[in-house]
């Protein structure tokens, strides 16, 4: 057993390298009790090291940091693969989608496959070359400002376009969940531009890996109850996936 400087030592490695730490995994790893774990991380809380949440802990800074898009691909990957594929079987044939930027949703648009026509409407630059090969496939590129962290594009233009279309579902990504705070994004422009795409779809699916969750961005997206399902990876922390599930919101898990 490790003296308490040593885990908490331990602790604020696991936290710098993960961003996030579970109070079972720690038990498992030190042989400590849980019970002893949750008064280390109440020591490290009052010292505003970190912040806890049920069963775990995050860094203090809850607010996501607008990561290039070519950083993010390199994440959680198998995650987002698993989450695309089922993505995939909600498509059916002749529905027009929205596709939003993100690093989940171009894997989402790199798995599509469909028998019969499917117009997908984007912001993403990403998305409309993993799609434009696709012959039964009409892809609907908006236009506008570059944001080049995302490759996608924001602005009144996109804004204004997405006004004059009614689409079937729109598959949006996030950069955080929170329960008091619902979905967020890292950047304000690009808030804006996924309210427009939230009104101009019947039904809202948000594609996230579970590192998303008790994490929230700089600009508010929408509500919880804008979104009717989730699909994540089964890392979700599970008394969120209770709650969002009591809302009235379907949560597939992969």
């Amino acid at each position: 057993m490790r003296n308490a400087i040593q885990r908490h030592k331990f602790i604020l490695e696991q936290l710098k390298e993960k961003g996030c730490v579970k109070v079972l995994e720690l038990s498992d790893q030190l042989n400590v009790s849980e019970v002893t774990i949750r008064k280390d991380l109440q020591y490290l809380e009052d010292r505003k090291l970190l912040i806890r949440y049920h069963g775990s802990a995050s860094t203090p800074n809850l607010l996501i940091s607008d990561t290039h898009i070519d950083i993010k691909e390199k994440l959680h990957t198998e995650e987002k693969e698993r989450i695309a594929k089922a993505a995939n079987k909600l498509l059916k044939a002749d529905d027009k989608i929205i596709i939003a930027s993100g690093t989940t949703l171009l894997a989402f648009a790199k798995n599509i496959e469909i028998q019969g026509n499917l117009t997908v409407i984007t912001s993403a630059i990403k998305v409309s070359l993993a799609l434009c090969y696709s012959p039964n496939i009409e892809v609907i590129q908006l236009g506008g400002i570059m944001r080049k962290s995302s490759a996608s594009v924001i602005g009144h233009f996109a804004e204004n376009i997405l006004e004059t279309f009614s689409c079937n579902k729109l598959f949006i990504g996030v950069d955080g969940i929170d329960l008091n705070h619902g979905f967020t994004t890292s950047n304000a422009n690009e808030s804006y531009i996924n309210q427009q795409m939230i009104a101009a779809a019947d039904e809202v699916i948000v594609l996230t890996d579970s590192s998303k969750f008790e994490k929230r961005g700089f600009s508010k997206i929408c509500d919880l109850n804008k979104v009717s399902r989730i699909i994540t990876d089964t890392n979700a922390p599970a008394y969120m996936v209770e709650v969002l599930k009591k809302r009235g919101i379907e949560i597939i898990l992969v």
